[in-house]
């Protein structure tokens, strides 16, 4: 299964050719797979790889024994060198693997200004990747503490953890063909959303959940059939960019936010012209309000994105405590940057012709999760107002 793993990752969703550059940015528990999959890179003529390796423990130590002056000076948290290789033009395989709880006893300002840092000093790789212009994964990857923690009362935890993620990114068989089969469906989903030319989305669900979001004037929907890579691995989302200006109503999580090993759980924002104007959250409220003060766009949305009750992560019935693979389980909204490729021509457009439109310039971007069982979405369009979601599943 891991074998079948890296070559979805290397040849499906990065399509890592020979002489191309490939930066590889994960944990130091994941050393194994990742040697496992430097092999397989190197097997196929791909020689330039930068391994940028982190240690959790190691960072939970610095964070708690440093005052934010020394975190603001310490080069561990220096990413300038993810902007050599963004020069290059980089393939970028990011593997997201959690270790739950790690940073509970950590100061959430500190964890915050170690994000900071990271984000400022890497800007071409932002630029880069917000324009499209350099191939990009995110992937989840088992360790040993993240499958105690969701299978606990496992024989072999890590085993029964790969065996759900086998089949959540379709490992059975070819799975690089698998989601070549996936992601023709998924274009049929965008393009019947796109021909609808909605204007405005509206929610509601029994957890109190009323929301309406505008979208803008040229708002098209994306997933992952649109581009040419695959960049988060499984992805069952279908998203687009809203009008930052246009969100009216309230909004509650439906299952936790996991932000930077902090979690916020049971939290509802309220907007009023677009702007979060209230929050409440019955864990980690201490954290969301650093997110919303992060940035000035950080009160606004940056993405809306329709996700079925009944997609293969939502089956599971497991909490994976991970955006990457929670936010696929679930409608979700996000707070922050809005992306280019969900506006017409967006990538050529200026910032002032994509503030205009209601585009929200940020560096952050933190998904949440919304959708239920019982999540109903309105939609105003060229046809007038239409159902597209009913019991928590597109109807379209």
């Amino acid at each position: 299964m891991e074998n079948e793993y890296i070559k979805l990752l290397i040849d499906g969703c990065l399509k890592v050719k020979k002489g191309d550059a490939l930066f590889i940015s994960y944990d130091k528990i994941n050393t194994e797979f990742v040697d496992k999959l430097v092999s397989y890179a190197k097997n196929n003529g791909i020689n330039d790889i930068y391994l940028d390796v982190t240690n959790a423990f190691q960072i939970h130590d610095i964070l708690n024994n440093s005052t934010k002056k020394e975190i603001e000076e310490n080069p561990l948290f220096n990413s300038h060198v993810w902007d050599e290789y963004a020069k290059k033009k980089a393939h970028f395989l990011m593997f997201c693997s959690e270790i739950p709880n790690l940073m509970d006893d950590v100061d959430s300002e500190k964890i915050a200004l170690k994000s900071k840092i990271s984000l400022e000093t890497k800007p071409l790789y932002r630029e880069y990747q917000k324009d499209g212009i350099i191939p990009w994964c995110i992937a989840a990857l088992p360790n040993k503490y993240w499958a105690e923690d969701l299978f606990k009362n496992s024989k072999n935890p890590i085993d029964d953890f790969w065996q759900v993620l086998g089949k959540l990114c379709m490992l059975d068989g070819n799975a690089v063909e698998n989601w070549d089969k996936f992601l023709k469906e998924q274009k049929k989903i965008k393009d019947k959303l796109d021909k609808l030319k909605i204007s405005k989305l509206y929610y509601s669900n029994s957890l109190g959940t009323k929301l309406e979001v505008g979208l803008t004037k040229e708002a098209l929907w994306q997933n992952a059939s649109e581009g040419k890579y695959i960049v988060n691995i499984p992805s069952y989302e279908t998203f687009t960019t809203p009008n930052y200006n246009e969100t009216e109503g309230i909004v509650y999580s439906s299952k936790p936010l996991i932000y930077n090993g902090k979690v916020i759980d049971e939290f509802y924002l309220k907007f009023e012209k677009g702007k979060v104007v209230d929050f409440k959250a019955k864990k980690g409220e201490d954290v969301l309000k650093e997110i919303l003060e992060s940035e000035k766009g950080m009160k606004y949305l940056g993405e809306v994105a329709l996700v079925n009750y009944d997609s293969p992560i939502s089956k599971t019935n497991i909490c994976f405590k991970t955006t990457l693979l929670d936010e696929n389980a679930s409608c979700h909204v996000a707070l922050g940057m809005g992306f280019l490729e969900c506006v017409n021509d967006g990538t050529n457009k200026t910032q002032e012709e994509l503030k205009s439109l209601g585009v929200n310039s940020c560096q952050n971007h933190v998904d949440f999760m919304i959708g239920t069982k019982d999540m109903e979405i309105l939609a105003d369009t060229k046809d007038g107002k239409v159902t597209i979601m009913k019991d928590g599943n597109l109807v379209i």
